[in-house]
């Protein structure tokens, strides 16, 4: 197999976050995001890598904050290493295609989810109560039925661990009812976007989740975007409603995991090399597909 990167070990910079999936470094005035190739599940990362993983997560979310510039800005400063300064000349190679350089924003508390079929923790909760994080929702619909229109699903900003579904009132009152109708009705407009031209493709896009941030007095996108680690993308020719979908992303390393005595934590299992090639090409076709 291929060599994956793992991890980065930049001598001469500093060092500021290092994410299930992102290496965080700071630039002066910037913030340097590289996106390697480990993979977690069930909140824990796996020893073994998807190779191009992290570079299919940016090329993908470059794209997609091409296509929804007009409607909200975001943190991308360059993703050309030809452009990054001279103190990362000699990683050129590294961060090629995986990596970006960002605006230095304050990242808000809130992952903002919309959801535009049920599916995951939301048809969990839907199946118990008829609710999706307070929501209530029309009776009578299946594992991945198409709601009558999408709906915002926020929850709380985990550093480790889960994520926890909440309300828009609990939104309004983390960061306050201008911010949070702000962040909802821009999430709303994304999804519909991205969702239009997914279509096109052949592409359903059923749940997507995004994270925000205040830079200069103002709020832009950041981290990554509508990409298959923060979305559901499912084949519209493959889509059957009444049952789970088949989705571009790490399924098959959860599918695996879960034939395994293991209780997931720390450290996680290797995964045999089929696995891994499996789950690499699902991520490249979905690249190719969503960009072309």
């Amino acid at each position: 197999m291929s060599v994956t990167l793992l991890e980065t070990n930049f001598q001469d910079v500093r060092l500021i976050k290092r994410g299930k999936v992102r290496d965080i470094y700071e630039i002066g005035n910037m913030f340097l995001i590289i996106a390697t190739d480990r993979v977690s599940a069930f909140d824990v990362v796996l020893p073994t890598g998807i190779v191009g993983k992290g570079k299919t997560l940016t090329q993908i979310s470059l794209f997609w904050f091409e296509k929804v510039k007009d409607i909200v800005d975001n943190h991308l400063i360059t993703a050309d290493v030809e452009k990054y300064p001279k103190s990362l000349a000699s990683y050129k190679e590294i961060l090629k295609d995986r990596s970006m350089l960002v605006k230095k924003a304050k990242v808000l508390p809130i992952e903002a989810i919309v959801r535009g079929y049920l599916s995951g923790s939301g048809w969990k909760e839907y199946k118990k109560s008829g609710t999706v994080c307070g929501i209530k929702l029309q009776s009578g619909l299946l594992e991945s039925s198409k709601l009558s229109e999408p709906i915002f699903t926020p929850s709380t900003k985990a550093e480790e661990g889960h994520d926890i579904n909440i309300t828009f009132q609990d939104t309004i009152n983390i960061i306050g009812k201008e911010l949070a109708e702000q962040i909802r009705d821009i999430s709303m407009k994304v999804y519909s976007t991205a969702s239009d031209i997914a279509e096109k493709k052949g592409i359903i896009i059923a749940d997507t989740k995004m994270e925000f941030g205040i830079y200069e007095d103002k709020l832009i996108l950041i981290d990554e975007l509508l990409t298959p680690d923060s979305s559901r993308f499912w084949s519209i020719k493959e889509y059957k409603v009444g049952k789970g979908q088949d989705s571009f992303d790490k399924q098959i390393v959860r599918d695996y995991l879960l034939t395994l005595n293991w209780d997931m934590t720390y450290p996680g299992p290797e995964l045999p090399d089929d696995i891994a090639i499996k789950t690499s090409q699902r991520y490249e076709e979905i690249l190719k597909i969503i960009t072309g």
